[in-house]
């Protein structure tokens, strides 16, 4: 039993009622549902009440003293932020490929030079448990300050199975100890390994007969993942691990059409993937087969701003019927950033979304991406209690003044982790 927390007259309360049952599209995504003065009372975790504070001071006036007081006047109140694709769980940095891209060095470049992915994948390998579970504790942190409650996380820099392994143990450790709640991805076909460069359906045959069956024994993750895409994995290929990790029961999810055309956003619809992330060369085919399976199209637009390519076209997608979700990527070599607000504002800037459409991108959609949408990304009786309040007066605000963090209080399953914009000491690592 926790005790009860009352959120008080919310300049903007952004409740995104009615979406639970499925992500919003086209002109649902600017339905915010918003309650000037509004107020939630959270009790054991969960949301009981959503209204204006006069309604709920009034419901709940024999009980106003017992309850936590978290007065939002003047401030935004939104759900807590979903991030649906992140790398989390990594070791190592790579800066100096940020200076090799200045000098005009693209991604594939720098990957066949044996950075990239591999530079990762071996800083990663060499970790010890303790250290990668350290280092993402603390990065789940950043995420937590930023006002993001729940986040998703991709294994992969490892493409063995003792690495995959290690990555998948500890995201479901940070799931159990750490406030953040953290979704698992399998996702051992990022590359192809080196061994298997000249041989890469032998590796699709690891990944399928050994990986993919060890992982949904183990429940390891809830998703599988794959790197589809010229060089990488072909669509029949991807399609072969999809439809593996389906068989296994794990929910298929694609990185899709990022650097080139190449059907990935078809693929996603014809094998009933929830998502397909990336989308910056999808085709108009394959938007519209999205659209008509419900695939969400999760937009990374802080990827294609380091890597300082176009980003995807998140107006035409909205405009054909993508459920659209925004996400980091949070991942050290294509968008090291834990700033879910700042992809927020970009989604404006880059991608010709609206400031109504960015919020249900990052709450609801983004809950839908990962599986989640009935349980959180909006202000509904019977949710979990994440929320995030910003320091700001409203909605515009928050793409208004952008690169700026303006969250002030997170509250996660009904308790207050972030004040003031500081985490409570209590989630220190120990």
């Amino acid at each position: 039993m926790t005790k009860a927390i009352f959120i008080r007259n919310a300049s903007q309360l952004v409740t995104l009622h009615g979406g639970s049952d499925a992500p919003r599209v086209k002109a649902e995504m600017s339905e915010l549902g918003i309650i000037e003065n509004g107020s939630v009372w959270i009790e054991d975790g969960v949301i009981q009440a959503v209204g204006t504070d006069e309604e709920l001071a009034a419901k709940y006036a024999n009980r106003l003293a017992e309850a936590e007081l978290v007065d939002a006047s003047g401030k935004l109140v939104t759900p807590g932020l979903v991030d649906p694709h992140t790398h989390l769980v990594h070791a190592g940095s790579r800066e100096n490929e940020f200076n090799m891209r200045l000098q005009g060095k693209t991604y594939m470049e720098i990957m066949n030079a044996g950075g990239g992915i591999h530079a990762t994948t071996r800083a990663t390998k060499a970790a010890s448990h303790e250290q990668l579970y350290k280092e993402s504790f603390n990065r789940l942190n950043q995420f937590l300050r930023h006002g993001v409650t729940t986040v998703e996380a991709k294994s992969g820099y490892g493409m063995d199975w003792e690495t995959e392994l290690k990555q998948l143990e500890v995201a479901n450790e940070l799931q159990e100890k750490h406030v953040v709640d953290v979704v698992s991805t399998f996702m051992g076909a990022h590359a192809v390994p080196k061994e298997y460069k000249e041989n890469p359906d032998e590796f699709v045959r690891v990944l399928v007969e050994e990986m993919i069956p060890k992982v949904a024994e183990l429940g390891l993750a809830e998703f599988n993942d794959v790197f589809c895409e010229h060089g990488v994995f072909t669509p029949e290929q991807s399609r072969v691990i999809l439809e593996a990790g389906k068989r296994h029961g794990l929910i298929a999810k694609i990185h899709a059409d990022e650097i080139e055309p190449y059907e990935g956003a078809e693929l996603a619809a014809e094998v009933g993937a929830i998502s397909a992330d990336h989308l910056l060369k999808a085709s108009e085919k394959g938007m519209k087969a999205m659209a008509e399976n419900g695939v969400v199209g999760v937009l990374l637009p802080g990827t294609a701003y380091f890597l300082m390519a176009e980003s995807a076209n998140g107006r035409k997608m909205i405009d054909l019927g993508v459920p659209v979700a925004l996400s980091t990527d949070c991942n050290p070599g294509s968008s090291p950033t834990v700033s879910l607000p700042f992809i927020m504002n970009l989604g404006c800037l880059k991608m010709g979304m609206t400031p109504a459409e960015v919020i249900t991108a990052a709450t609801i959609n983004a809950a839908h991406a990962i599986n989640r949408g009935r349980e959180i990304g909006s202000l509904e009786v019977g949710k979990k209690g994440d929320v995030t309040i910003f320091n700001i007066e409203n909605y515009m605000k928050l793409q208004y003044s952008y690169g700026v963090n303006h969250t002030d209080t997170v509250v996660k399953n009904g308790r207050v982790v972030v004040k003031g914009g500081q985490l409570i000491e209590e989630l220190s690592l120990s």
